[in-house]
């Protein structure tokens, strides 16, 4: 019988409710690990006041430190980092999510455990003395933690090879791991607006997200029955949302939609809408939303960065353009759109080959596997959940 209390601890900063690709990404681990007969404890910030600082939610014990402040989109909290090595050295495996300005100190209090730093992305942050400051600190961390890391998760090979933390990622235990993705197939047309050209957006109403690249666009396609619909929270996201400053260039033109934040079959419903989708990010690590755009038969056009542009490399089922080009993106969402039946349900069958939940639980029950020592008693992650089945 083991001694441990959890099985994984997994530390980030933000954490469910809050909406994020990297919070989705986390809720699907821990929630997939528990649902699978692990002990899953995850330790976050109470990035909302209302938020309890312990509960268990979908068999999921969730830590929270409160947060005295935030800077730009970094919470300060001085219990964070003794919460998660508290948690940490009760868990039998310890995985922080990067990037974190806490990572590197969160690894260097839990050595005596097997540490998975999962890799995210590097850093993006708005141009300034002060946000370059906080961009070398991260990063100074995050290579601290990866040095003391058994292994590195990233979500793909390109975004590794991208980073400018790959000189010491090759010399780790790495892999790559795309991000969980649900098959969204079966929602209803129910934001679609007429029978034209319907191109989407999903995502966080933020800077690094381009969107008004894609709102420029947009408008320069001359199709009076064409739709761009716009989903995703601007109110309640870390560093404040950009709305103010689309509305001006959207004016008053009623082709275009703020659906604002969309959740559960309203987000199956966006998709069963929209004929394109478009991610026009300047900073990527993969884009969830695209690769479940593209397993409902819906191509995706998406800069041409690293980690950001997996999904349309792995499938061909997309296009990619150079950051900050309407006329590239206006010129891709046309191609896109003339796409065969055929041509559209091929690429969704790669697609939704390559990106699904279950693939992606067992590529980390595998690696959490590999890396518990063996003079562990507890039972390994890849047999719990047979062992709950057994009468």
């Amino acid at each position: 019988m083991s001694d441990h209390e959890f099985d994984v601890a997994i530390i980030l900063n933000y954490y469910a409710p809050y909406v994020s690709g990297l919070t989705i990404h986390t809720q699907r681990l821990a929630e997939g690990l528990a649902e699978r007969g692990n002990r899953v404890a995850v330790v976050a910030v109470q990035h909302d006041k209302s938020l309890p600082l312990r509960e268990v939610r979908a068999g999921v014990s969730v830590f929270r430190a409160p947060v005295h402040r935030t800077i730009g989109r970094g919470p300060v909290s001085p219990q964070f980092v003794p919460l998660a090595r508290h948690v940490a050295r009760k868990s039998a495996i310890v995985n922080p999510h990067a990037p974190m300005l806490e990572v590197g100190a969160i690894a260097l209090g839990v050595q005596d455990r097997p540490l998975v730093t999962t890799h995210h992305m590097d850093i993006w942050l708005p141009s300034g003395v002060v946000n370059s400051v906080a961009r070398r600190a991260v990063d100074v961390s995050t290579w601290a933690a990866m040095r003391m890391s058994d292994a590195v998760v990233v979500n793909s090979a390109d975004q590794a090879r991208g980073s400018k933390l790959w000189p010491l990622i090759k010399r780790r235990n790495w892999r790559g791991i795309a991000p969980p993705c649900l098959d969204r197939r079966g929602g209803e047309p129910s934001y679609r607006d007429g029978s034209g050209l319907h191109i989407g957006f999903l995502g966080r109403i933020v800077e690094d997200k381009g969107i008004e690249y894609l709102i420029r666009a947009f408008q320069l396609l001359d199709d009076p029955d064409a739709r761009l619909l716009i989903g995703g929270d601007w109110i309640k996201v870390a560093g404040g949302g950009i709305e103010d400053r689309l509305r001006p260039l959207i004016g008053d033109d009623k082709r275009v939609q703020m659906l604002g934040l969309l959740s559960g079959s309203q987000i199956d419903n966006f998709y069963a809408s929209i004929d394109v989708f478009a991610l026009p990010s300047i900073a990527e690590s993969f884009g969830t939303v695209q690769a479940e755009a593209m397993m409902v038969d819906v191509p995706s056009v998406t800069t041409d960065l690293p980690g950001g542009r997996s999904p349309v490399l792995d499938t061909g089922f997309g296009r990619r353009i150079p950051p900050r080009d309407p006329d590239a993106l206006a010129r891709a969402i046309s191609e896109l759109a003339a796409l065969t039946p055929e041509e559209r349900a091929e690429g969704g069958r790669r697609a939704r080959e390559l990106y699904g939940v279950d693939t992606f639980l067992d590529a980390y029950e595998e690696l959490f596997d590999q890396i518990t020592p063996k003079e562990d008693s507890s039972p390994a992650l890849g047999t719990r959940r047979q062992n709950t089945l057994m009468p």
